[in-house]
């Protein structure tokens, strides 16, 4: 359909998205500045600082490049480690906070 594109991004509550575009769904937990997004083509993991432009991203799972427009470079496996680590520990840490978050709006609503 030559240049179509749809893409719709559905708040499910705060800190999870429910995303929808023509190539499928996707879910996304997290918030700005470190999310993990699940899809069809796997996991990405995104990790940057709000408003700077600035962002790491790694995926695991399927994902041909076909489309990318970048090249992507080898780097050692240690260091990959290294990354995916403090990736998945930051959306841990993201993730961690929501909960919290949650359990506070929860409480004080409890105690009114």
């Amino acid at each position: 359909m030559g240049n179509f594109r749809f893409y719709r991004r559905v708040s499910v509550f705060p800190g999870l998205s429910l995303n929808l575009s023509k190539s499928g769904p996707s879910l996304t937990v997290g918030m700005r500045g470190a999310h993990l997004t699940l899809g069809r083509r796997g996991i990405t993991r995104t990790v940057g600082i709000p408003g700077t432009g600035i962002y790491y991203t790694s995926r695991s799972g399927y994902h041909s490049g076909f489309h990318s427009a970048h090249v992507e470079t080898s780097v050692d496996q240690q260091t990959q480690a290294r990354a995916d680590t403090t990736a998945s520990l930051a959306v841990l840490a993201v993730a961690l906070l929501i909960v919290l978050a949650i359990g506070v709006i929860i409480g004080s609503v409890i105690s009114h």
